[in-house]
């Protein structure tokens, strides 16, 4: 999955939770180092040029915040940064959400140990709601800390490290409280085009990273598609007029049919095999909340897009200056 913005501010600002959360990420920023000293090797050298490029493309060619995000590393034993835990009603797309001063409320909570984690999984299973727990690779402080990046990221094709840091850059550029879902889907709205026109501009159109960039965000995008269309199925059958227990019954039968016809269709649907384990995948409203909020569709913002001609500084300069659609004012 994507990344997380805000969730250091749920670190530190809730009780005992603060203290065992946010020391660790205290103790990821404190070892931080600066970029320039990664400079062990071919690939090192090459990756700490490549970040300082993208982070000059956001901030002088897409007219992002200027900070000192993404100039420090830190040497991580695994490949991701923190456990996200959200959770959703069984019987309809109601996300469960956590409030917390400054931010406003979040229907995710972050943990940097599986045993946490799982512990606030299996509380809200018992408060009967579906509950997903997934992995994310980066977030933003929202200009609190200076976001550093981590060893894993060096393994990153440029297109993929360059919508992060557009799309993390975005969220400290530009942060509606309360607005999750927009806030959201902004953010993915920049980081996908703040990306395909850096590679454009460094790669050309004709290049082998650019079919690259275009082949996977063609399979994410169907993807994507075929995971809103199953919400959409069981939105209908949420908004029936069907006992509680009948509802249940008919959206594990929706799912699974959808899991069938994803496996049956998978080769015609997809260029490669990065999205095979969806057929044997636990889904749920909780799994299926998040591509609601991170794919929604708003409209508005598109709307937005085009009054701005399609270009994408003049959209971010709007943004900067509040001129959000109508429902996130």
């Amino acid at each position: 999955m994507r990344y997380v913005p805000i969730l250091i501010m749920c670190f530190f600002l809730s009780s005992c939770y603060t203290l065992k959360q946010g020391f660790t990420l205290l103790g990821y920023l404190f070892r931080a180092e600066p970029l320039e000293k990664l400079n062990a090797d071919a690939q090192s050298r090459q990756f700490v040029e490549r970040i300082a490029d993208i982070r000059a493309f956001a901030v002088n060619e897409l007219g992002l915040k200027n900070t000192k995000n993404y100039t420090r590393y830190v040497e991580i034993d695994r490949d991701y940064l923190a456990l996200v835990v959200s959770a959703c009603a069984k019987d309809s797309f109601s996300p469960y959400t956590w409030r917390f001063p400054i931010v406003g409320a979040v229907p995710y909570k972050g943990f940097f140990t599986e045993k946490d984690a799982s512990a606030e999984a299996e509380k809200l299973k018992r408060e009967d709601l579906d509950v997903l727990v997934r992995r994310v690779d980066a977030f933003s402080t929202l200009g609190w800390f200076q976001d550093p990046l981590y060893s894993y990221m060096k393994d990153y094709p440029v297109y993929r490290l360059a919508d992060l840091i557009v799309h993390e850059s975005l969220h400290a550029t530009v942060y509606v409280k309360g607005e999750s879902q927009f806030n959201e889907e902004l953010a993915e709205f920049v980081g996908k085009k703040g990306s395909q026109r850096y590679m454009e501009s460094r790669f050309g159109v004709n290049s082998p990273e650019y079919q690259e960039m275009l082949d996977t965000e063609a399979d994410n995008e169907t993807f994507v598609g075929f995971v809103l269309e199953l919400a959409r199925e069981l939105t209908a059958v949420y908004d029936s007029d069907a006992p509680r227990m009948e509802k249940l019954v008919q959206k594990e039968k929706t799912i699974k049919a959808a899991q069938r016809r994803f496996t049956e269709d998978y080769a015609a649907l997809f260029k490669s095999e990065a999205y095979r384990f969806f057929a044997d995948l636990r889904v749920n409203n909780a799994y299926l909340e998040l591509f609601r909020l991170y794919h929604g569709g708003n409209s508005s913002i598109e709307e937005l897009f085009e009054q701005a001609g399609r270009d994408l500084p003049t959209f971010i300069a709007l943004m900067k200056r509040g001129e959000f659609p109508a429902k996130t004012k």
